[in-house]
């Protein structure tokens, strides 16, 4: 299991993002969590699933829903995180 820290910039807040983040992962079977940055910027995610379904919704991300504008994905590769069984939008 890979685990990443993901930021997703541009037009991402107020969008339906953080609902579409978490239909993506569902389909692609990754657990974790999707949260608006404080900023206004951008919105935070802690994706947990194998190496080919994180690319398969790493590029869905990068496609956002027809609302949003994706700018920018940066993404960090995390060593521990606490277990996940599902994926959610945290507030």
């Amino acid at each position: 299991m890979v685990r990443l820290h993901i930021t997703v910039s541009g037009v991402v807040q107020g969008v339906g993002f953080r609902y579409f983040t978490q239909m993506k992962a569902v389909q692609f079977n990754i657990n974790g969590w999707v949260r608006n940055s404080t900023d206004g910027e951008a919105v935070e995610i802690v994706a947990v699933g194998d190496r080919d379904n994180l690319d398969q919704f790493i590029k869905s991300l990068r496609q956002g829903n027809p609302f949003s504008k994706v700018t920018d994905i940066n993404m960090n590769e995390l060593t521990d995180t606490e277990p996940f069984h599902s994926f959610k939008i945290r507030y």
